[in-house]
């Protein structure tokens, strides 16, 4: 397949879920509604001092909006399971890597870029500190990409089971350590006025690996979760 017709395949895969998810409202509504609830319930649990949520902002909003965003990677795949288009995909004489790719692609624009765009009111609320702002929006751009690349691989196991949402977690969530690791540390080191930027090269190492490799391993089981 020529590369314009490659193009075009992943802007018209791209264009059909994004609007399929922003008419479904939920894929896109629940990880942000999860995550500012959560965030908001920090102050009520752990106390209002704003010392210590100050400490704790870089993990918590790491550690919420990666768990906010795989509560919509269960259904990535699921809707074109469900209704045969799945089948389809995999029969199709085009090539099905750019079309994981562009699924993936979506799935991060309606929720791992609205949860990134909102991290800085929900730092206000834990009273994270102003230098740590632009590094927290930073990395989760650059670290829920990763996430959803990761997560796309698990979904892409466990779309041929009925209730795989567990074993979809236990899948993943190993994998997303480094992610955390290296996020809610440089948003740390930003308040503590070190170089952020090692942290933020080395997400950037994560998403080039994740865009080149990740959508070959989608491609290889979503081939075994239909095959079974």
């Amino acid at each position: 397949m020529s590369e314009p017709k490659l193009l075009k395949l992943v802007i018209a895969v791209l264009h059909r879920d994004i609007v399929a998810s922003l008419r479904r409202g939920s894929e896109w509504s629940n990880p942000l509604v999860f995550f500012v609830m959560v965030c908001a319930l920090f102050p009520l649990g752990i106390g209002p001092q704003p010392d210590r949520l100050a400490d704790l902002a870089p993990g918590i909003l790491w550690v919420v909006a990666l768990l906010a965003s795989l509560l919509a990677t269960d259904s990535l795949f699921r809707g074109d399971f469900d209704d045969a288009t799945l089948e389809q995909m995999l029969l199709t004489h085009q090539s099905l890597y750019p079309q994981v790719l562009a699924k993936t692609l979506a799935h991060w624009l309606v929720t791992g870029l609205p949860l990134s765009l909102l991290s800085p009111m929900l730092g206000l609320l834990l009273h994270l500190p102003g230098e740590g702002t632009v590094p927290l929006m930073l990395s989760l751009v650059l670290g829920t990409s990763v996430l959803s690349f990761i997560g796309a691989i698990g979904a892409a196991l466990t779309v041929g089971l009925r209730k795989g949402g567990l074993l979809l977690s236990l899948i993943v969530l190993p994998l997303y350590i480094p992610v955390l690791i290296f996020g809610s540390s440089a948003v740390k080191a930003a308040i503590e006025g070190a170089a952020y930027l090692p942290q933020l090269a080395m997400l950037g190492v994560f998403f080039l690996g994740a865009l080149a490799f990740a959508p070959l391993a989608i491609c290889g089981a979503l081939r075994i979760s239909v095959d079974q």
